[in-house]
């Protein structure tokens, strides 16, 4: 399983930078670049909320599971 992270797709279309939305939402600029780069494990729900309703998105905009075909 993978699940792809489009943050910086969506950043691009909302022409926002990483660090504003950083500020936006009150989350550091290293913790929102490690989500980016897909170097985390997991993301809390508030986290979620919080960058959807900044960027006026679907978690399934930011989020997409590529499934692994043996």
């Amino acid at each position: 399983m993978t699940i792809e992270i489009r943050l910086d797709v969506m950043l691009a279309m909302r022409k926002m930078s990483l660090t504003e939305l950083a500020n936006r939402i009150g989350i550091s600029v290293t913790n929102l670049s490690l989500l980016k780069t897909g170097k985390v494990k997991g993301i809390r729900f508030s986290t979620l909320d919080a960058i959807c309703r900044e960027l006026d998105c679907q978690p399934s905009d930011i989020l997409e599971y590529l499934p692994e075909y043996v």
